[in-house]
């Protein structure tokens, strides 16, 4: 990051003026002004906050959170699509915490409606919706958003640089620009004169940008093809700094005991038994936490850890019973929302088969691979923070607010992340570093947590509980009627996250349960928002994580009252409402050679779930092995109507069915006396490889906006998998974690 800083009131602008040896290029007029945050600098041609052209080559700045997802191989890819250069030379940064960074395809997700069903002019309008973001600084990696977001913008910037510089060398050659080509990082003459754009760069400090228009799909090169990772080199050899690698002169290290009861602070503590160990250097009492630095991580920890504190009471209902008995009482409020209200689900025809079902989902830890930290640096007049998160503008506002600094003096380094899956969207692990780094001036100090402190000072996924009404009459579908009780993500997470009362109808509350495409003629969702108790936040596709599960395990049970062969039944029912989800149960019928029956000890089930703008259907089998049940196959599709790199996306779907499975089969957060029970992996276990079923992938493009593809894969693996534990046993799956009610092979 030393050569990325801030310019203090330089906004860049389309046909910029040259600054000092570079220049600014435009992408186009709709992402503009923005302040641009790349250091000006001799020999280099920025090319607007997303890529500069110097003597090193060409470097993009990928202002997303580099998590295992492949952001930084992929945006390289759009930029080198246009830009005529190997996506393996070309350096990517993070980039600094910037207003230029905004996601607009994330805040597009805000508008009203299905999403499967939105024509061209409500997308466009959509897009116009998510530039709103550069007016809340929001710079963050969620959403399944970031190739939505960067499939326009980095071909844009790509173009502008290649046909500015080919402007550069037409005036050094003395020819039409449009006689020149670029290949290979090069522009190449009629003769074959070949000038790099390195040699080229401070020549277009002097142009003014040319804004020019992308490349139609059968000129692709990258797009849609697999692309090695760039980072795999430096992730297999341990180079690739994450934030616990972290290591700056004169660094000390700390480690937090924070209260196991949330929203209050200590009633005493003793700390004599900590303030004689070796390597302790300070011990902090930070009003609702105590800290401890010392000379490395190891012994602040077995410091804090002798630490005796005396907590103050849980404000809020002390064990889980209680609490899921406070979520289920919100039934008795108003709903919050209503967001899908079709016809009648009140009366009945005659003759219909009712099924009524309670479906309890557990509050889930985000449980990621590296434990939170974050190291700081106070000097006084300015903090500079390394931390592994997914939002750099929202670490630097809150970081600024504690140290008492304007934004501008906060610099956020964000380093590679060892899991996110929206728990680093949160600031609390960066504050309590800043926390420690004030009463340090002077000292760069790096805070990690403690597995279990990790494990028990959460923003976790809500405890849910959906109350479903639906019937089935002449072996179809004619109503579903849905009621879900949950603590709010939107008015707690995204409430944080803005820093702004979120007020309204909560579309995310219900998202997956009123949005599925599925033509059923009476069609109620009702969403129930529980009064804030356990902190709460963005989990592995949110809301979309219950809802899920909620409405296809409806959907299922349907089915079988019925007498319907529960993938046709679907495929009878998403058909006539959106032909892609069509297309997707269609794929993996096929991939799985589904006939509607099995042996005797095998199980299947399917699920199908629409969210963060893509279909995915899942089949998955199960087998009956000495008495345990194994999954022993799994089978996707999903519709992302653009594919930037299949061998990225198809892992990206294989792990987020990983991850929805793990939770299925062992996840769970419970509560006793006020605290978290679970407290390391042994209590919150996850999927291992010998007990991962064999797993296919198949990607369509059929549908006409892009979707998302780090979310979609979670929400159907539950259902899917209690489906086919159905189809085995007979026994109907509820409530997860699976592990209480059924034998599992692990």
């Amino acid at each position: 990051m030393a050569s990325i800083r801030k310019i203090a009131r330089r906004s860049f602008l389309i046909g910029s003026a040259a600054i000092v040896g570079g220049v600014a290029f435009g992408t186009y007029k709709y992402h503009q002004p923005a302040p641009n945050p790349l250091e000006e600098k001799d020999g280099r041609a920025v090319l607007n906050p997303f890529v500069f052209v110097d003597q090193s080559g060409v470097t993009l700045i990928a202002p997303r959170a580099e998590m295992g997802q492949g952001v930084k191989s992929s945006w390289a890819s759009l930029i080198a699509e246009e830009l005529d250069v190997d996506p393996a030379k070309v350096t990517v940064l993070h980039g600094p915490a910037a207003k230029a960074y905004y996601n607009s395809a994330m805040m597009s997700e805000a508008l009203p409606g299905r999403g499967y069903d939105a024509s061209d002019f409500q997308h466009s309008l959509g897009e116009i919706v998510g530039h709103m973001s550069k007016f809340l600084d929001l710079q963050v990696t969620g959403g399944s958003s970031s190739m939505r977001d960067g499939f326009d913008r980095m071909r844009h910037a790509g173009a502008s640089a290649r046909e500015t510089l080919k402007q550069a060398a037409a005036d050094q050659l003395g020819v039409s620009r449009d006689q020149l080509k670029t290949e290979d990082g090069h522009v190449v003459a009629p003769d074959g004169t070949r000038l790099s754009y390195s040699t080229l760069a401070a020549a277009a400090a002097t142009i003014e940008p040319v804004e020019t228009g992308l490349r139609p799909a059968s000129s692709w090169r990258l797009i849609g093809k697999d692309v090695p990772r760039i980072d795999m080199v430096a992730k297999s050899t341990g180079t690739a700094e994450f934030g616990v690698d972290v290591r700056l002169p004169g660094m000390k290290f700390a480690a937090i005991k924070q209260s196991p009861h949330f929203g209050v602070g200590i009633t005493a503590f003793d700390a004599s038994a900590a303030e004689g160990m070796a390597g302790v250097e300070k011990i902090l009492d930070l009003g609702d936490a105590v800290a401890v630095v010392a000379t490395n991580t190891w012994l602040a920890q077995q410091a804090v850890d002798a630490i005796d504190v005396t907590w103050d009471p849980a404000p809020y209902p002390e064990t889980t019973d209680a609490i899921f008995d406070e979520i289920a009482r919100s039934f008795g409020n108003a709903p919050n929302s209503t967001m899908r209200d079709d016809r009648d689900v009140d009366t009945l025809p005659e003759g219909a088969t009712v099924i009524e079902a309670e479906y309890r989902l557990p509050y889930l830890a985000h449980a990621t691979m590296e434990p939170m930290n974050a190291t700081a640096l106070y000097t006084g007049d300015g903090l500079q923070i390394w931390a592994p998160n997914q939002g750099p503008t929202v670490v630097q506002k809150n970081a600024a607010a504690l140290a008492g600094l304007e934004k501008d003096a906060v610099e956020v380094n964000t380093t590679y992340l060892g899991g996110g899956f929206g728990r680093r969207i949160e600031t609390d692990y960066t504050d309590r570093a800043v926390q420690i780094a004030l009463q340090m001036p002077g000292t760069p100090v790096q805070l990690t947590w403690s597995r279990e402190e990790d494990m028990s000072h959460d923003f976790y996924r809500p405890g849910a509980i959906a109350r479903y009404r639906a019937a089935v009459k002449d072996g179809k579908a004619v109503m579903v009627h849905g009621k879900i009780a949950a603590q709010s993500t939107t008015v707690e997470g995204a409430g944080r996250m803005l820093g702004l009362p979120m007020t309204g109808p909560d579309k995310g509350h219900v998202d997956a349960a009123f949005n599925q495409p599925l033509a059923i003629p009476n069609f109620r969702v009702e969403g129930y928002l529980a009064k804030p108790m356990i902190p709460v936040g963005f989990w592995r596709s949110v809301g979309a994580s219950f809802n899920g599960f909620f409405s296809d395990c409806i959907i299922d049970e349907m089915a079988h009252a019925a007498g319907r062969d529960p993938l046709e039944f679907r495929l009878e029912l998403a058909r006539p409402e959106w032909e892609p989800a069509a297309k997707v149960l269609e794929t993996v019928r096929d991939m799985s050679g589904w006939t509607g029956k099995t042996a005797d000890g095998i199980g299947r089930g399917v699920a199908l779930t629409y969210s963060f703008g893509t279909p995915v259907a899942q089949v998955i089998e199960v087998a009956n092995q000495d008495g345990q049940i194994r999954m022993t196959n799994a089978w996707i599709a999903a519709d992302l109507g653009r594919v930037i790199d299949p061998q990225n996306t198809r892992a990206q779907m294989f792990g987020g069915m990983v991850y929805g499975l793990s939770a299925a089969c062992f996840g769970e957060i419970t509560f006793q006396g006020g605290a978290v029970e679970q407290q390391n992996f042994p209590d919150y276990d996850a999927l291992r490889m010998h007990t991962m079923p064999k797993v296919e992938v198949a990607l369509l493009e059929n549908q006409p906006h892009m979707g998302g593809a780090g979310e979609p894969g979670t929400p159907p693996a539950a259902p899917a998998l209690a489906n086919a534990i159905f189809d085995l046993t007979g026994r109907r799956a509820r409530q997860l974690p699976l592990m209480h009610d059924f034998d599992l092979f692990i």
